[in-house]
């Protein structure tokens, strides 16, 4: 019997990328365990990717494992530990670098059951096509499982 495309696996789902990204994850912890995961570099840098991702002053600022710059942007809303709304350029990336700012924005809720409902928001991605690219889909749905996991069990999802 030959095979015909009826008979072939289906493809991956993979979303269009779009200038506007949302992800949402539940974590059993308090909304103040995930903000202290958002902004201090001991907890990033064990799910984003090995990051060092970290509030200076009016900025949010991230390094990655050699200690090169990857980000660095405005910081453009901040109430702790609530929401966190950022610039965010893809510095460690050349073509990336080379698009204006997009905007992050991490919307934590307390749902009163113990856990939280986190929304990432990335959006401004208008003028930032390959940076919309890179961190569409899989990007961010590693770095907030990843959160997630090491919230809820201590240890990271990818040692």
């Amino acid at each position: 019997m030959s095979s015909t495309p009826d008979d072939a696996a289906p493809a991956p789902l993979v979303p269009p990328v779009t200038t506007t990204q949302v992800y949402q994850v539940a974590i059993r912890a308090t909304p103040q365990a995930v903000w202290d995961a958002l902004v201090d570099p001991e907890q990033t840098r064990r799910y984003f990717h090995r990051a060092r991702i970290e509030v200076v002053g009016d900025r949010i600022v991230s390094h990655g494992p050699d200690g090169a710059l990857w980000t660095d942007g405005a910081i453009l809303e901040l109430d702790a530990p609530h929401r966190l709304v950022h610039e965010w350029r893809s510095l460690y990336d050349p073509v990336s670098a080379q698009e204006p700012a997009s905007r992050v924005t991490w919307q934590i809720d307390d749902r009163g059951d113990g856990t939280v409902l986190l929304t990432a928001v990335h959006d401004h991605l208008d003028g930032s096509p390959h940076t919309a690219s890179s961190v569409s889909g899989i990007g961010w749905t590693t770095v907030l499982s990843g959160l997630k996991t090491l919230l809820e069990t201590g240890e990271p999802l990818v040692p």
